[in-house]
């Protein structure tokens, strides 16, 4: 789930604790994460230790920027002065956005799951690609559903960097089953419910993306549900991340890979108005 930060700009602050930003957040968003039982998921802290590279480059731009801006002549140092600035703004509202998002929002509560899922996960298996955050908030939630990790990281499918240092800083919980995208630990047609939760966008090839989707069809019973949780490639997420939301897949790539698996949209939810969750269906028969 690393959200990539914007390539000149990037997310994130310090835990804001003033009461403005709060604010902001609370007109759209929902409650605080931190009655989460069980460590704290990622927020803004964490996604800045796993994107640290890309926040770097932002600030960089905008102190050259603001550097050259003093050296250079009429319209270069405008240019200059420009470019700095757009860093730097994108560095701010990437930062709020993350925060409101991660920390604030009810992305990590789950409290919009019985919406998508009213008689709950059932027999479920989380699919994580380097970094698992979903299983303990569905195991706090759910303590009745059974559950497994199939993890798929393997740094040749996973390359980006941002998941080697993820994976380094949280490394995996005992119990994951190490997996591949087209070799699911599960038997045909024996769950209810695949989580995908800021895993599939990991997968960069569109084959392993074909393959999870074809695998998480066989393993789910008619009627089972594919939940993929993803940042989109759309306007809003480029109006925040600038250049770093396409580390993220568009709207019509995720329909298109349910629909060569036979799934169907079932249901589709924003959260926070950045964060995108599709309930994919098999056919009941």
């Amino acid at each position: 789930m690393t959200t990539p930060a914007p390539t000149e700009p990037g997310p994130r602050a310090a835990r804001p604790h003033a009461a403005r930003p709060r604010a902001v957040c609370a007109a759209v968003l929902c409650p605080s994460t931190a009655g989460l039982p069980g460590p704290r998921p990622s927020g803004v802290r964490e996604v800045v230790r796993y994107n640290w590279p890309m926040y770097a480059a932002g600030a960089l731009t905008v102190a050259a920027g603001r550097v050259l801006a003093r050296r250079l002549p009429g319209p270069a140092a405008a240019l200059a002065r420009t470019a700095a600035a757009t860093a730097a703004g994108y560095l701010a509202l990437s930062t709020l956005a993350t925060w409101c998002v991660y920390d604030r929002s009810e992305l990590h509560r789950y409290d919009w799951l019985p919406e998508l899922l009213p008689e709950g996960p059932g027999d479920h298996l989380v699919v994580s690609t380097g970094l698992d955050e979903a299983s303990r908030p569905l195991a706090a939630r759910h303590p009745e559903a059974r559950g497994r990790l199939a993890d798929l990281y393997d740094p040749a499918l996973t390359a980006s960097g941002s998941i080697r240092r993820a994976r380094r800083h949280a490394p995996p919980a005992p119990g994951g089953i190490p997996a591949r995208p087209d070799a699911l630990p599960a038997a045909t047609g024996a769950l209810d419910t695949v989580f995908a939760v800021f895993a599939a966008h990991e997968l960069r090839r569109p084959a392993d993306r074909t393959a999870l989707f074809a695998e998480a069809a066989r393993a789910l019973r008619p009627g089972g549900t594919l939940l993929l949780v993803e940042h989109l490639r759309d306007a809003a997420n480029t109006a925040v991340y600038g250049p770093g939301a396409w580390h993220f897949l568009p709207r019509g790539t995720w329909l298109r890979h349910a629909a060569e698996a036979g799934l169907h949209r079932a249901a589709e939810r924003r959260i926070a108005g950045l964060v995108t969750v599709f309930a994919f269906r098999k056919p009941a028969s």
